[in-house]
């Protein structure tokens, strides 16, 4: 497989996103610039300047039409997409970290980091049809129980009628979007024993994956949160993405930035490992990053997946025939 080396970032990449097509790949990094690109040829379409603080994550609406970005700048913007023109702002008094459009884009859910006497907290955003008509209140806030330690990711589970957070207090949290009430929480004996870093959901909303820098990704049932699978790697995970084609997960991490010096200086701690995700044995990797990997997102399609690193670089990968006839 040979990667397109994507550079449009000066600093660490912090999340991937693909539009519902999977013809656009949208690239967040520490530079306060997210990032459009084609996802077919990796070339750069354009840029979403406005952030002035790293920019944590982002989602697409299902149309394509609208961006939100969640940044350090303890702001989260409405884009519109075609022309990279900001629609609105949503003003924080904290660092917004996870951001997720609700199915039929009506609804944005963002989670806020602790700060100075702030606990971190998620907002439920009502998102207007007409940029005119956008108003910065929350529909809903939900706080932390233990408020000092940050939600890492936040998503919208079936029907929103739920929605799953991770953070780190390791603990996966299903809150209902009616009451506002917390329903489940994972269980210490299974759960994660330290920081949750990401959070990814299957295409059809059942199940979803976490990653942690407790060097393990595990598998929940959306609805029960009941633990299906754990994949167990040698290095903390800062990433995790499903392959929406074959029954393959993928976690990329790597030691943290500042023990990477002292560690391995080889480019193999930071490659993209592939699992069965029903065997949960690891069927290979991708290796190219010169830092830990911080991002993964699957194409829709299946058919490619990128990585964005500590390095400040993008790398896409468009399977190679043989990949789909893997046998284990």
């Amino acid at each position: 497989m040979r990667p397109i080396l994507m550079k449009g970032h000066e600093r660490p990449l912090t999340f991937l996103r693909y539009n519902r097509d999977g013809d656009l790949l949208f690239s967040c990094a520490k530079d306060h610039t997210p990032t459009l690109w084609y996802a077919d040829n990796g070339e750069r379409h354009g840029t979403y300047r406005g952030h002035n603080g790293a920019v944590w994550s982002c989602d697409v609406s299902r149309d394509s039409s609208r961006l939100i970005t969640g940044s350090a700048d303890q702001t989260a913007k409405i884009w519109e997409v075609k022309t990279g023109r900001q629609l609105f702002s949503f003003k924080f008094g904290s660092p917004a970290r996870s951001v997720d459009f609700s199915v039929g884009d009506k609804l944005a859910v963002i989670t806020t980091d602790p700060f100075m006497e702030r606990t971190s907290a998620i907002h439920v955003k009502r998102i207007a049809e007409d940029p005119e008509d956008q108003i910065d209140d929350s529909v809903l806030i939900l706080q932390n129980p233990d408020g000092k330690k940050r939600i890492n990711r936040a998503v919208w589970g079936p029907l929103n009628e739920t929605i799953v957070s991770g953070g780190e207090d390791a603990v996966i949290r299903v809150w209902d979007t009616e009451t506002g009430k917390l329903i489940k929480e994972s269980n210490e004996e299974e759960g994660h024993k330290k920081t949750i870093t990401s959070l990814c959901k299957a295409a059809d909303d059942s199940h979803f994956i976490t990653g942690s820098l407790d060097k393990t990704a595990k598998l929940w049932d959306m609805r029960t949160l009941t633990l299906i699978k754990t994949y167990t790697t040698g290095v903390p995970v800062n990433a995790v993405a499903m392959s929406p084609l074959l029954n393959h997960v993928v976690l990329g991490g790597g030691q943290d930035a500042s023990a990477v010096t002292t560690t391995d200086h080889r480019a193999g701690k930071f490659e993209a490992k592939f699992y069965d995700k029903i065997l949960q044995e690891e069927i290979g990797g991708v290796k190219g990053h010169f830092g830990p990997i911080n991002a993964l997102a699957f194409n829709p399609d299946g058919k490619s997946f990128s990585s964005g690193g500590e390095d400040g670089y993008v790398r896409l990968h468009h399977f190679d025939s043989d990949y789909f006839n893997i046998k284990i």
